[in-house]
């Protein structure tokens, strides 16, 4: 093998099936291939799930000097994205589990701030997290698709969605065309996420999400918490709610006076290994 090879370890994991390749930057010889790498291209070639690692995504796993790391999000298409609550559970598990921090409550730098987060061990791994997910921002919109008019809520949860609660349950209806459609409006000029949600009753939500730059995925943690809200603030639930995913629950809970939002799911490692750019 040529001595000009690089070879990068990641780690494979998963909050309910929303996967991603993470890449633990830390380490000063990953963090020089990840320096000399055009990260949309690696995000790309390691998502692609015939030619690829196969993933949702691509995180890094960064130091920090405002948190205990920094995590960067690159979707399936090479985009950067805010937030993913999902992933940053994923996070925290890593930087507990490889002692990058001792402590069950870890912070973590996100371009949508900082979030912090608190693991749940068994045995001394991490089995699921519950993350302060920040303030919700709601506003109620509506727009002309196909001539006709489709209302929403649009809810930042540090990264763009929209909740629509169709009158066809979500198990069975097709999220195309108008889930992509949605998300590359023009009204939306850096695109957004879009949930689709029923309400089962007071305390339960069934839902299915299409991400912005990956399509529709098995779940999105920031996506539910937009879900909860937007069903909160619609007097359709209580404020803590289970929102059934694809993949699995999250467990979900909004305050209405602070608009802060807990979110506590799993976090599950897939497998590890090393891959040659």
């Amino acid at each position: 093998m040529k001595n000009n090879v690089k070879k990068m370890q990641f780690v494979k994991m998963h909050g309910l099936g929303n996967d991603y390749v993470y890449v633990d930057c830390f380490d000063p010889v990953t963090a020089e291939i990840i320096a000399q790498t055009e990260l949309s291209s690696l995000a790309q070639q390691l998502s692609d799930r015939h030619f690829g690692i196969g993933s949702d995504g691509l995180v890094l796993i960064l130091p920090s000097d405002e948190a205990d790391a920094r995590m960067r999000i690159f979707n399936a298409d090479g985009s950067e994205a805010q937030m993913c609550g999902n992933a940053i559970r994923c996070v925290g598990k890593y930087l507990y589990e490889s002692g990058r921090c001792h402590r069950t409550q870890i912070c973590i730098q996100t371009l949508a701030g900082l979030r912090t987060l608190r693991v749940h061990t068994t045995e001394g791994k991490v089995d699921s997290a519950e993350v302060n997910m920040g303030k919700a921002e709601v506003m109620f919109d509506e727009l002309m698709i196909n001539y006709r008019p489709v209302a929403f809520v649009s809810v930042n949860m540090g990264n763009p969605h929209i909740v629509l609660f169709p009158q066809t349950h979500v198990a069975t209806m097709s999220l195309t065309p108008l889930g992509p459609t949605l998300e590359r409006h023009p009204h939306f000029p850096e695109g957004t996420n879009v949930e689709f949600v029923s309400v089962r009753n007071p305390n339960e939500l069934d839902m299915r999400v299409w991400e912005r730059g990956s399509g529709e995925t098995m779940a999105c943690g920031t996506g539910a918490c937009a879900a909860a809200v937007a069903a909160a603030v619609l007097s359709k639930t209580d404020n803590a709610v289970t929102v059934h995913l694809r993949g699995g629950d999250l467990h979900i809970h909004y305050d209405p006076e602070t608009r802060e939002v807990t979110m506590t799911g799993p976090a599950t490692e897939a497998f590890r290994g090393e891959y040659i750019l």
